[in-house]
């Protein structure tokens, strides 16, 4: 039978992703593309200690649980958001998530009609992008500099097109680890709350910054929206986050958090999505964090030290002649570097010689919805271990060299 997608799907069905994932099963396969943690940092003796200790609680650990997530979780949430972030939120402000991309995909599926316009941070999350293709939704990049999104451009942006929503990372985005400065962030709330424009913060690279700073001591120089938000009890912020980035994908718990309205009707509609994410792995997690000798803020600067050795060392690699030409901004925060390929590269192309390799990269057009980002790629530093980057980074370089020696 001849199957006739939705014209929609073409970006999701097409992405060389596809190809990535399938090859980084592998052996002797090197993926800077990917969204990954480093997985030998996982806390994986106190998860499996944990993880005993829930099931030892009885068969009600293997139970159906509360639609919007395991309470003392939310909690647990609740008072470190509190502590930390200043965030004043309850607990029924806040929504367990299968990951961060649900959240972002419930939001969408609650709040867009096809053809509703849809602000986000140029560049952006592939995923973001996907999930907005999906619903049929009309994406509008506004672009910005090293401090944020322009005030002035999104302003115009909201004149023209009258948008719905805005989807922004200000802690650290995805690709390029951009942290907004406070003035920018003060701006763009500003604008999202004249204009009447949820502002959906995604703030999963958030914990990982590189700057010295202790975690609290971080979201009281950057806070995030939601805290700027919340303390004025503007409603304008969804905040969003997981902790795949700093404990462990698999365990796939994420948030969404905000007004009390919009939260119940992203839980009805998570109800036919998938009913509710698991109960045992919010279990699992709130053991972890609440009853177990892990320490959370331990454990976010061990992070925060390994992440930037292993940034280092990518930078270091690139100052070697076969990334000549290439340009690059120095995050601080995140796990990814957004490069420039030298005059005349293009990073699809690139990416096809680098997998013959053995080696891939995200290429930059997976992060915008045009072809203006097709001379960047983004490189994850914190999945691969030092052997795999040196090797990695060295392998494109010679797709590199070999492209430019050609030309």
């Amino acid at each position: 039978m001849k199957y006739f997608f939705a014209s929609r799907t073409n970006r999701l069905l097409t992405s060389p992703l596809r190809d990535i994932r399938e090859m980084s099963g592998r052996e002797y396969f090197i993926s800077l593309a990917e969204e990954l943690p480093a997985e030998e940092l996982f806390p994986f003796k106190l998860l499996e200690e944990a993880a005993v200790s829930v099931f030892s609680s009885g068969p009600s650990a293997l139970q159906y649980g509360e639609p919007a997530g395991y309470r003392p979780l939310r909690e647990w949430l609740d008072n470190d958001w509190n502590t930390r972030k200043g965030i004043r939120t309850v607990p029924e402000q806040i929504l367990l998530t299968t990951g961060t991309q649900q959240a972002i995909d419930l939001v969408m599926r609650l709040l867009l009609e096809p053809g509703d316009s849809v602000l986000v941070e140029h560049p952006t999350s592939p995923g973001c992008l996907e999930v907005l293709e999906m619903q049929g939704a009309k994406i509008v990049p506004v672009t910005g500099d090293g401090d944020g999104i322009l005030p002035d451009l999104l302003e115009h942006h909201m004149q023209q097109v009258r948008p719905k929503l805005l989807f922004a990372a200000p802690s650290f985005s995805n690709p390029t680890g951009v942290l907004w400065s406070m003035e920018r962030r003060e701006a763009v709330l500003d604008l999202c709350s004249r204009y009447g424009v949820l502002l959906v913060e995604d703030d999963s690279y958030g914990e990982l910054h590189f700057d010295g700073l202790e975690p609290g001591d971080f979201y009281r120089k950057y806070p995030s929206l939601f805290a700027l938000d919340t303390a004025d009890q503007g409603g304008h912020v969804l905040y969003i986050g997981s902790f795949s980035k700093t404990v462990a994908p698999a365990l796939r718990t994420g948030w969404a958090a905000g007004h009390p309205a919009l939260i119940q009707a992203m839980a009805s509609v998570k109800r036919i999505a998938d009913g509710q994410s698991s109960p045992m792995n919010q279990r699992l997690l709130y053991q972890l964090l609440a009853h177990s000798p892990f320490k959370w803020s331990d454990h976010l600067s061990m992070l925060n030290r390994e992440y930037k050795t292993r940034l280092k060392l990518m930078l270091e690699l690139l100052k070697r002649p076969g990334w000549k030409g290439s340009q690059y901004i120095i995050p601080e925060g995140g796990m990814y570097l957004w490069v420039k390929l030298p005059d005349g590269l293009d990073s699809g192309a690139l990416l096809k010689a680098a997998l013959l390799k053995g080696v891939s990269f995200l290429p930059g057009s997976l992060c915008s919805t045009g072809e203006q980002d097709h001379r960047y790629i983004r490189l994850n530093f914190s999945h691969p271990g030092r052997d795999e980057l040196l090797l990695g980074m060295n392998l494109i370089s010679e797709s590199i060299t070999e492209f430019t020696a050609r030309s």
